[in-house]
């Protein structure tokens, strides 16, 4: 079965194709980034969403692991993990062993556990189930993602948004305005002699005019802007992000907030999650990435003023069925658990955890929807009426953040 990743579901679904182009995307460079941090920073006071989406479908049971429950067992009888194998959460819960950064985390208070979260009537395809979470519309389709509905709703500056992607994601695109993106990579200065040439540039000397000062000035923000986001050179070479794929995106995200950059919301994303066999080895590893990748990301945050204000939502199109197929993997399910990060979340469970005997048609039964986190991040973090983002919707998730 082919793997499902990001750029086969943003190839196949035409959502919000046509809204994106109406709206304009535009891939952004670091001197526009560098200059709007300059002239307009972002008030000190704005809290700032990184939204990671996981594709494929993450499985929600082996991830926050009811390794007490006798049901999970019996239902995975091969893939199950026991209670000695988990990270211990309490009330019978554990999270999956290559989230040891997120159970520290847990520990401290930074990280939130959204129980049972997804969309009544739900659809088992990937295209259709990520559309509906990136356009927070389960009945019908729309022409907008969720976040493009709030771009359209506060403004016209493309900046407010920021995919660190090559490819704008449908929940970033409005009717009038989409956000811009911003790939990994895409400042690279010279290195070795040539590069330290480069960087005298920027010295500004005695008796310059006005224009010359100037443009040594453009020359040395942009070497800080280099060491700032994508890290300092080492040993004459230019510096390699951290392992994997999520962890360079989180890179540029956290220098981006630092540097000030006027921008309240980003999107990332880890793929490769439709674990339909061999399920085991494969998300553990590819929870540890992203556990390798967000954890340090999240203490980074917790260091300034600027990190503070940053939330982090992890969600998936969504979980797996509960039952473990025939080849130690698990097929296209419904509900699953969203993770909040961030210094200013209130830590803990949220929301119920669903019965594993109760179920509808061999899945977990929803018992959060996801429009009511989605409406709790725009008005906590993002500031914004969350009517105009998800109209007619008037459930709220309460005391997620302090």
């Amino acid at each position: 079965m082919q793997q499902l990743n990001r750029r086969r579901f943003l190839t196949a679904t035409g959502v919000t194709a046509a809204a994106a182009l109406a709206a304009g995307a535009t891939q952004v460079d670091w001197g526009r980034l560098m200059s709007a941090a300059q002239d307009r920073p972002i008030d000190p006071g704005s809290r700032v969403l990184v939204v990671v989406t996981l594709y494929g479908g993450n499985d929600g049971l082996n991830t926050v692991v009811p390794a007490a429950d006798p049901a999970y067992q019996k239902a995975r009888p091969d893939l199950a993990y026991r209670a000695e194998d988990v990270l211990d959460l309490g009330e019978g819960l554990g999270l999956n062993p290559g989230l040891k950064g997120f159970k520290g985390l847990w520990d401290s208070g930074r990280l939130a556990v959204l129980r049972g979260v997804g969309y009544p009537k739900p659809d088992h395809s990937h295209f259709r189930s990520m559309a509906i979470w990136q356009t927070a519309s389960p009945e019908t389709a729309v022409p907008s993602g969720w976040l493009g509905r709030w771009l359209d709703a506060t403004g016209e500056d493309p900046l407010r948004a920021v995919s660190v992607e090559p490819v704008l994601p449908p929940l970033l695109a409005g009717e009038r305005t989409a956000a811009a993106t911003l790939p990994v990579g895409g400042l690279h200065l010279p290195s070795g002699a040539l590069g330290t040439g480069f960087e005298g540039l920027g010295a500004v000397q005695p008796g310059e005019g006005v224009w010359q000062a100037r443009a040594a000035r453009s020359v040395d923000d942009l070497h800080r802007a280099a060491h700032t986001l994508v890290g300092a050179p080492a040993d004459g070479d230019r510096a390699e992000p951290r392992q994997g794929e999520l962890a360079a995106q989180l890179d540029v995200v956290a220098g981006l907030i630092e540097a000030g950059v006027p921008t309240r919301v980003y999107s990332v994303s880890l793929g490769g999650f439709d674990t339909h066999a061999d399920e085991r080895g494969t998300q553990q590893r590819l929870l540890a990435e992203l556990d390798g990748a967000l954890s340090p990301f999240v203490e980074r945050m917790g260091r300034t003023d600027r990190g503070r204000q940053a939330a982090v939502v992890v969600y998936s199109e969504f979980g797996r069925r509960v039952t473990a197929n025939a080849s130690q993997g698990t097929d296209h399910g419904t509900a699953g658990p969203v993770f909040v990060l961030g210094t200013r979340v209130r830590g803990g469970f949220h929301g119920a955890e669903p019965s594993l005997t109760d179920l509808d048609d061999g899945d977990l039964k929803l018992t959060t929807d996801f429009r009511d986190v989605y409406a709790s991040l725009v008005e906590d973090v993002l500031g914004t009426d969350a009517g105009q983002v998800l109209p007619g919707h008037t459930g709220r998730m309460t005391g997620l953040f302090t």
